[in-house]
């Protein structure tokens, strides 16, 4: 019996044929809604997703760039490093971890501190950095802080704080906690001087931070939809074994009930945080 069909040769390939790559980085997806959008659309709308107003997360670096004039500011104590007062040992000795860090060019630990002008206004302004071990609250963390607080209150200059973390750093034990209290002290030197402290959360604030500077500013201020509190909300959940309302701890929820004073667009930050400076008195400075 005869096939009807009989395969005489492998199939025909094209010799220009060519496989399309697309560059990495090229696109990023929304967390939020899904949406996947151009990187340089991204850019130019402040990091914020054009289609459901998402907020990713910048550097540090991006965050002064837009907030001080002409791009221009000096960071401060970058001398101090992070040490291993426990020999802490887990997966991963933390040793091991901060070696690691440095070798990928994080040389400012989990906290930027730098000074500037912003509005013509001079200031002290901390960043918290969430890719450093998830901007954990550790003793170098407590230290920066403390001594830009302290050097705004020698000076008489603001304070402006953007938190963005996910609590203590567990790998420094008690001595993470410790810096809880660390920085509550110098802000109230601060508040003694008549100065202004500025808290900014962004997505995420939770833990120690949230559980002390970051809701002590004279004003605290939030970006849309970000996640603050203390546990998370799947925590809490587990906890009291009850269904959260919408939105429970994001920003909006928060200002409903009267936990924020406002929250601010990213692209907004720059003119209302002068707005704000000058709310509190301080002009313009040469």
């Amino acid at each position: 019996m005869m096939s009807w069909f009989i395969k005489k040769s492998a199939p025909i390939r094209r010799t220009n044929d060519k496989k399309v790559e697309i560059p990495k980085g090229l696109w990023e997806k929304c967390p939020a809604c899904k949406e996947i959008i151009y990187r340089q659309e991204l850019d130019r709308n402040d990091s914020v997703c054009p289609k459901c107003g998402y907020h990713f997360r910048i550097s540090p670096a991006e965050r002064f760039n837009r907030l001080f004039d002409d791009e221009k500011f000096q960071v401060l104590f970058n001398d101090v490093q992070p040490q291993d007062p426990l020999g802490f040992k887990a997966v991963k000795r933390y040793k091991d971890q901060l070696k690691s860090l440095e070798k990928r060019g994080f040389q400012e630990e989990a906290v930027w501190v730098a000074r500037g002008h912003i509005g013509g206004i001079e200031s002290v302004v901390g960043i918290m950095d969430f890719s450093f071990l998830g901007g954990s609250m550790g003793s170098v963390v407590g230290e920066k802080i403390t001594r830009g607080i302290e050097a705004a209150t020698e000076e008489g200059l603001p304070v402006i704080i953007f938190s963005c973390s996910g609590g203590a750093r567990m790998m420094e034990g008690a001595i993470s906690l410790m810096q809880m209290a660390k920085i509550s002290s110098a802000l109230a030197y601060l508040s003694k001087k008549r100065l202004p402290f500025i808290s900014v959360l962004t997505d995420p604030t939770t833990g120690g931070v949230t559980a002390s500077y970051a809701m002590l500013g004279d004003l605290n201020i939030a970006e849309p939809k970000a996640l603050i509190g203390f546990a998370g909300p799947r925590v809490i959940q587990q906890t009291i074994k009850q269904e959260l309302p919408p939105g429970f701890q994001r920003s909006e929820f928060l200002l409903e009930h009267g936990m924020l004073d406002a929250i601010v667009k990213r692209s907004e930050l720059k003119e209302k945080i002068t707005k704000y400076l000058r709310f509190f008195n301080f002009t313009y400075q040469d």
